[in-house]
């Protein structure tokens, strides 16, 4: 056998064997995942994550009261199947979640999202993206779903200040448990700038320490106050974008190429041609 047949046997040995290492990586990453969600499930029914949730509930309700069109899409499920849809004022809206359960409308891959382009007018992500083992490619796919001047509202926790200090010295789990991976607020920018969406409000919410004890006490409640001179304290923070279009217009020369006039065969002299001496 020369070395040519055996390359192809090994290849035709290895096609299986790549198969199934992809299986067992899927199938790993998917309880992973599920391990993750039911972590953070948890935490949300703790007072400081019931406070987190009521703030994000209340900021949403806000931004939407503003935003009307035909649809509206929430990917990933926060809380609640119901917990932001809700407030919509869209003529309709749709659940999108990557794995199947009661109340989701679509069920989709996080890189190929089974919405069709430029259908949608506001596009909800309750921290989606940090989870999510590509945030870029899932922000591509919203920019595509989206249409012309649509919105995308993303929540997002706070990476900096206490909050992601916590994060930082909490065991591997993170902290809130579960998130993996914090995006900052300039990173985040600089994605949605690269992909068209121009920020038009950003807003810090759930502004206290990240202690259980401290879940029931407003350490600060004055808005202007902490998101100007105390964001350390702020464990969230919410981007809402507007997809920007610019379409292109032809412009036409102002010139024209003047074609020679012809009369019986011959060039018909004007005054810019230069008659022979």
């Amino acid at each position: 056998m020369d070395n040519g047949q055996r390359l192809v046997a090994f290849t035709q040995r290895s096609v299986p064997l790549l198969s199934i290492v992809d299986s067992v990586t899927h199938l790993f990453h998917s309880s992973l995942v599920i391990n993750e969600l039911r972590i953070l499930t948890g935490w949300l029914s703790t007072s400081l994550g019931r406070r987190c949730l009521v703030e994000e509930q209340r900021l949403v309700e806000r931004v939407l009261e503003t935003v009307f069109g035909d649809q509206l899409l929430q990917v990933g499920v926060w809380g609640s199947p119901e917990i932001f849809i809700r407030y919509a004022r869209t003529q309709h809206s749709m659940l999108l979640d990557f794995r199947p359960q009661e109340g989701i409308t679509i069920v989709s891959s996080a890189n190929s999202l089974a919405v069709a382009n430029d259908s949608v007018d506001t596009v909800v992500l309750p921290h989606t993206l940090e989870w999510t083992r590509s945030p870029h490619t899932l922000l591509r796919e919203v920019t595509r779903v989206l249409r012309a001047d649509g919105y995308l509202i993303k929540l997002c926790f706070s990476p900096t200040g206490f909050w992601g200090l916590r994060h930082l010295f909490t065991s591997r789990r993170g902290y809130p448990p579960g998130r993996r991976r914090l995006i900052s607020e300039n990173h985040l920018r600089d994605w949605l700038e690269l992909l068209g969406l121009e920020v038009c409000e950003r807003v810090r919410y759930c502004h206290t320490l990240p202690l259980e004890r401290m879940a029931q006490l407003a350490v600060f409640t004055n808005q202007a106050l902490t998101t100007r001179w105390l964001p350390l304290f702020s464990g969230g923070y919410c981007l809402v974008a507007q997809k920007q279009v610019y379409p292109v217009t032809t412009i036409r020369l102002a010139w024209k190429n003047r074609s020679l006039k012809a009369v019986g065969g011959l060039v018909q002299p004007n005054l810019r041609m230069v008659m022979p001496c």
